[in-house]
């Protein structure tokens, strides 16, 4: 629990000179699946110094980390939290469609876009080539006049992303606001796979929520793909691992 709460002081820092801090994440990433799915959590210096962050934030870590009780009751809080404008909370989805189109990083960059414009169209920031603008509060400043605002994503540095953008690696485990983002986008996520269980059964898309277990892999050799299903992802799985006769129930 100590660990935890540092994620509130890592935020703490972060934040210094600047009047909010956004923090996004994605869920289903390397899923065979389904959506990929985005968050993006703003707080500000008074959020963070608030009651709920001092006495509550040290339940949330890396939604992978977490139970799935335990995300649901974070994920909660957050909603409240939200409702009572202590924080703002978006999400943003990529298609399958826009998956197999853009490819996955691509189809994560527009899942993160369209959290972001959740919360703040791209045109209030002015942009550099420069992928880390918010390097300080003076830059953002002469920058971005309009926007007293930093944003973490969880990960590297995205190239050409629209909204500029500091890169935290394993962020969704350092920094409170991005492991917020982190358990809307899983939570989020998880309950569009459990809708599409009903739509598509069989595969137990409400257990594995798209990813690629041994049950799923099991469920493809018999069923074949769905529409739910990224078919460049199956053939790169499936390819040299079954008969070439069966790689059509992957086209």
């Amino acid at each position: 629990m100590p660990k935890r709460r540092q994620l509130r002081g890592f935020d703490l820092k972060k934040i210094g000179g600047f009047a909010q801090l956004i923090g996004v994440d994605e869920a289903g990433r390397g899923a065979l699946a389904g959506p990929v799915v985005a968050g993006a959590v703003l707080v500000t210096q008074e959020f963070l110094e608030g009651r709920w962050a001092v006495a509550r934030s040290g339940r949330v870590n890396d939604s992978k980390q977490l139970t799935s009780e335990l995300r649901t009751e974070v994920y909660a809080d957050i909603e409240r939290l939200a409702l009572e404008g202590q924080l703002h909370a978006t999400v943003g989805e990529a298609s399958v469609a826009e998956i197999e189109e853009l490819n996955i990083l691509g189809a994560t960059k527009l899942a993160m876009r369209r959290a972001l414009e959740g919360i703040y169209p791209p045109t209030a920031f002015q942009r550099r080539t420069d992928p880390d603008l918010f390097a300080g509060a003076e830059e953002a400043r002469a920058f971005a006049p309009q926007v007293s605002c930093r944003i973490l994503i969880d990960g590297l540095a995205l190239r050409g992303f629209i909204y500029p953008h500091t890169a935290v690696v394993r962020g969704d485990a350092r920094s409170l606001c991005v492991a917020m983002a982190s358990i809307v986008a899983k939570v989020t996520r998880d309950r569009l796979m459990e809708a599409l269980e009903t739509q598509y059964p069989g595969f137990g898309f409400a257990q594995h929520k798209g990813y690629g277990t041994d049950e799923h892999r099991q469920a493809l050799l018999q069923r074949g793909r769905c529409a739910a299903h990224r078919g460049t992802f199956l053939r790169k799985l499936m390819r040299g691992r079954v008969d070439p006769a069966q790689m059509s129930l992957f086209e």
